[in-house]
């Protein structure tokens, strides 16, 4: 399949933190080229640097690779501000040439338009409900430590990758209606702003449907999902898994003398299942 692009979102990669997959991250965006690279929040965990967090050579990989992304390709990156990172509200709006720092967007293509943000809005509309975040923050970093106790004793025994973190998620009730709410109100808020859909993040649950008629994406997280939202050149949307991506088939090709990237790569993978004044981008 063609792994060139118009648009792919990546958001909860929580740089910073021992869950974070940069290495993975970064060898994904490696296969791929788009115009546009919209990283959607929690992009850095400035909440974990300033406690526990470590920064390491492999998180700044990640930006090193958008770089050249922005540098080889004329990739227009837009990243946007996560609660995480929400250390990006003293510098924000900031242009660099094509590295745009910003709160969310409206992003229009195909005829079609989308409300860009990172999702951690919701829980400052349901205030009643903002107690998801202090448990995203201290209860989840627990869940992924006991998660990696648990598959290394899976993984001897020969047993696929187990999330316990959506496990619990599944079971807890009160998780599973926060997530519920959290969906359709993103749903409405775009609907209130006149677009037909959303692309959001925050709750680490990909996701790619329709919610009474908004087009409702999310674009999951890289701690245990590693999944990734891309948009082909008719406006197609589509999840990426990186579990799902074939690299040991992908060998190198020689550059073609007349093609100025050489030859593009293929990779397997299939499909898987408040108001903010915005700037507008049209594609």
């Amino acid at each position: 399949m063609n792994t060139s692009f118009k648009t792919i979102v990546i958001s909860d990669v929580h740089l910073g933190t021992k869950g974070a997959k940069a290495k993975e991250i970064a060898h994904f965006l490696k296969q791929y080229r788009c115009e546009n690279l919209i990283l959607n929040g929690d992009i850095i965990d400035g909440w974990q640097l300033k406690k526990s967090g470590s920064w390491k050579r492999k998180h700044t990989r990640f930006f090193n690779r958008v770089l050249k992304m922005i540098e080889n390709h004329n990739t227009n990156v837009y990243y946007l501000r996560g609660n995480h990172d929400d250390f990006l509200d003293q510098i924000l709006p900031l242009q660099i040439g094509r590295l745009h720092i910003q709160t969310d967007m409206i992003y229009e293509s195909a005829g079609k338009k989308y409300f860009i943000t990172h999702g951690d809005v919701f829980d400052s509309i349901t205030s009643n409900l903002r107690w998801i975040a202090y448990l995203g923050d201290i209860g989840y970093t627990f869940l992924l430590w006991l998660n990696r106790i648990v598959n290394y004793y899976r993984y001897k025994a020969g047993l696929p990758y187990f999330s316990l973190s959506q496990y619990v998620k599944g079971k807890v009730k009160q998780a599973v209606s926060y997530i519920d709410d959290y969906e359709e109100e993103l749903a409405k808020m775009a609907k209130s702003k006149g677009c037909d859909g959303i692309i959001c993040g925050h709750i680490h649950k990909a996701e790619n449907r329709m919610i009474d008629g908004i087009h409702y994406l999310n674009s999951g997280d890289w701690v245990e999902t590693m999944s990734a939202l891309a948009e082909d050149h008719d406006g197609n949307w589509q999840l990426i898994y990186y579990y799902e991506i074939d690299f040991k088939s992908q060998l190198k090709p020689e550059p073609k003398e007349d093609s100025p990237w050489g030859e593009i790569r293929e990779v397997a993978f299939e499909n898987r299942k408040e108001d903010l004044d915005s700037p507008s981008y049209r594609f």
